[in-house]
Order: structure tokens, then C-alpha cells, then sequence
């Protein structure tokens, strides 16, 4: 764990994060995690702790600075990316963490368990299905394929001032450019991923509630 935590630190230091032993104690238990589970339950392609310190951890945390509010839904979580490290970095906002496949569940059961994180629901379900009784503040997603599946797919779930952050590997202005008229673009940004071979970016989408209100009064006439 040692070189694990060392190596941590250095990255974390390349960035504005400020976050604390207990913290980086808990990223690299996290990362131990996946590293036992993954034979079993094939949660990452990523095989080697240290690159997963980059490719996931490091990965995850760059989008901290945009995330606001207290109820984060993380669509599509797989084995908790990027929700777990932002629950670590964020204990006191909750995190809802959705996939659609038990073996992912069960393993975010078990890290829920085993870190003490007290901020994190687990959810089994695919995103259409789940309703929840109040929306949320953030809709956080690095799996989709496009924004507008995204969007598609879970424009009931942001709160009426919510927001959808869409981590992307590209530019996406193509993809930005087809997004429905009942959103907008807020922020379009690139993403600093210390040691990271490769681009990172995150687009932050608002409903305009005038345009959905004009929408659905266009379809009840």
C-alpha cells in the first residue's frame, strides 16, 4: 500500500485537491478493491494498480471543481467511476451509484462496506426504470456514448436546477451540436489528468425550463 499511497499523493499534488491521509488511505484501498475483484469479476481492463491510480482515480477526481449540490446520481457507475472517488472526496454529499449489472452492485456493496462510506447508495437498475421521488442536483456520467443518449436517457432524473455532466475521451462538438433545444451547454471543458496519455473533457448541460414548459404545453394541446 505504501508506493500505492506515495505515488498517490505526488498526483494529487499536481492538482488543486486538497484532501486528507484518511482520504488518500481510502483511494488506495479502493484501488486494492478492484485490483482483487477484477480476476473474478472482470470490472476493469486496467490491470495494474498504479496505472489505475491515473486512469481511474486521477481520472475521476479531475471533475470535482464542477460538482454541486448535496444529491449526485452517477449513470452507468460500472465498478464506481467516478463515483467512489468523488463519495471519498465528498463525504458529506450523497451519491447514488447506478449500473444495471449484480457483479458491479455486489462489489460496490462490499467497497461501501469495507471504506465506511456512509455516502453511497449502490442501485441495481437500469436508468430508465429508476424514478426517483426527488430529483438530483448533479447527473454525472463517463460511459455514455454520446450526449444525447445521455440526455435521452436520463432527462428525468436531474432536480429542476439539476445539471449533466458528460465526461468525454474527445471534443464533442458535433455531439453538442445535436443536443435537443430543451438543454443548453453551460461549460465546456478541458481536463488536466496528471500523467494521463491522452485528452479528457467534461460538458455541463442545463435544462431550460422555459423551452421544456413551452414543450410540454405544445404536446397536452
Amino acid at each position: 500500500m505504501n508506493h500505492l499511497l506515495e505515488k498517490l499523493t505526488k498526483l494529487v499534488a499536481q492538482t488543486s485537491l486538497q484532501l486528507s491521509e484518511l482520504q488518500l488511505q481510502q483511494l488506495v484501498q479502493y484501488v486494492q478493491l478492484l485490483d482483487k475483484w477484477n480476476g473474478a469479476y472482470n470490472l476493469t481492463s486496467v490491470r495494474d494498480p498504479e496505472e489505475m491510480l491515473v486512469k481511474h482515480i486521477m481520472d475521476s477526481l479531475v471533475v470535482a471543481p464542477f460538482i454541486q449540490g448535496e444529491r449526485i446520481i452517477d449513470v452507468g457507475t460500472g465498478p464506481g467511476l467516478p463515483g467512489i472517488p468523488l463519495a471519498i472526496c465528498f463525504p458529506e454529499k450523497q451519491f447514488t451509484l447506478l449500473d444495471s449489472l449484480g457483479k458491479r452492485i455486489r462489489f460496490l456493496n462490499q467497497v461501501k462496506l469495507q471504506l465506511g462510506l456512509k455516502n453511497v447508495t449502490p442501485l441495481q437498475s437500469r436508468v430508465e426504470d429508476h424514478q426517483p421521488e426527488q430529483g438530483y442536483d448533479v447527473v454525472l456520467s463517463r460511459a455514455f456514448a454520446s450526449l444525447s443518449d445521455m440526455i435521452g436517457w436520463c432527462a428525468h432524473l436531474p432536480a429542476a436546477n439539476g445539471q449533466f455532466l458528460a465526461m468525454k475521451g474527445a471534443q464533442a462538438q458535433e455531439e453538442i451540436a445535436a443536443l435537443p433545444d430543451f438543454v443548453k451547454v453551460v461549460a465546456s471543458e478541458t481536463l488536466q489528468v496528471p500523467e494521463l496519455n491522452g485528452q479528457r473533457y467534461l460538458v455541463v448541460v442545463q435544462k431550460v425550463l422555459q423551452k421544456t414548459a413551452q414543450k410540454v404545453a405544445i404536446q397536452a394541446d
